[in-house]
């Protein structure tokens, strides 16, 4: 059976957000929750690294 990805993303309401932009096209973003900094890393594999 095949998954539409389109479709399944165009049902789901769950906020969506281009990691590309978040780091301003490089490769770090900080991220701050409850006074907590955290970084968001993009690795030089594609993958994505989040650390407090």
């Amino acid at each position: 059976m095949q998954v539409n990805t389109a479709t399944l993303l165009a049902a789901d309401t769950t906020p969506c957000h281009d990691a590309i932009r978040l780091t301003e096209g490089g490769n770090l973003a900080r991220i701050v929750l409850n006074d907590q900094v955290y970084s968001l890393r993009i690795t030089r594999a594609g993958k994505l690294i989040l650390t407090k």
